[in-house]
């Protein structure tokens, strides 16, 4: 039985179910100050914070082809890249795995599904079929899905790099429908990111996108424009119940904007 029309709902999982941002600074923070970089390695404090803001930028502007090279190599290889950027000198390939296997291994030690997270999740999935739906290297988000262990909580798991196309692309929503039974106009994306969540759900003719915004900020101009925003995941349900009455509205953090 559906709420309002709603048989299925797919969650992303970074920023959206686990907070892998705040995760992600932790570790970077380990590496530079506790155990490696300056402590063990003895740079200096200004040398450890630019050999971590380089690794992050890489991150960000990270493009990865699974054919040419495996996920590991290549974000080792970016901490070679910001370490002989900032001091010269040879490749030091094994101070680089060296940080890179700690932040890997931290930030996924603080990669929690928080526990009102799980309740919500348990009590929906009484009234509808839940699905996550993540992009990214397979190897990377399965073990980010192992490690806050949200499995128990889902009817499916969809990963994007084990699948032909990603978001936004309508095929991987499509795909997902199909694993659930359920037709796109019966299903609500929610999710943190515009340019993928909330894109590809209106690519795909879902029903409803549902973009969660913590910045509890009034969003002006946004592009694309989703069907709805919370401040929270936690917000959903009382959204889901309402959703026919709601209709145009955005709903941030239980109030209209």
């Amino acid at each position: 039985m559906g709420l309002q029309g709603v048989k299925a709902v797919f969650f992303d999982l970074d920023n959206t179910l686990v907070d892998t941002a705040a995760a992600g600074r932790r570790a970077i923070e380990e590496v530079s100050a506790q155990r490696v970089l300056q402590s063990k390695h003895h740079y200096d404090e200004r040398e450890a914070r630019c050999v971590c803001e380089k690794v992050q930028a890489k991150l960000l502007k990270e493009c990865h082809d699974p054919a040419k090279m495996c996920i590991t190599d290549l974000r080792i290889s970016h901490w070679e890249e910001a370490i002989q950027e900032t001091r010269g000198g040879e490749v030091d390939r094994n101070l680089a795995a060296e940080c890179y296997f700690l932040w890997k291994k931290t930030r996924l030690q603080h990669l929690i599904l928080p526990e009102d997270t799980r309740c919500m999740l348990t009590e929906l999935r009484k009234m509808v079929r839940l699905l996550l739906l993540t992009n990214g290297d397979k190897q990377t988000q399965r073990e980010k899905i192992e490690a806050c262990a949200c499995q128990p909580y889902f009817d499916a798991i969809v990963v994007g790099g084990e699948q032909k196309e990603e978001k936004p692309a309508p095929s991987i929503f499509h795909h997902c429908c199909d694993l659930l039974g359920v037709q796109p106009g019966e299903c609500v994306m929610v999710g943190d990111s515009l340019d993928t969540d909330i894109q590809g759900g209106l690519n795909a003719g879902l029903k409803a996108t549902v973009w969660i915004n913590k910045t509890v900020v009034k969003p002006m101009n946004t592009s694309p424009v989703p069907h709805y925003v919370i401040s929270s995941v936690l917000d959903l349900p009382a959204l889901l119940q309402n959703m026919d009455l709601l209709n145009c509205f955005f709903l941030v953090g239980g109030t209209f904007i």
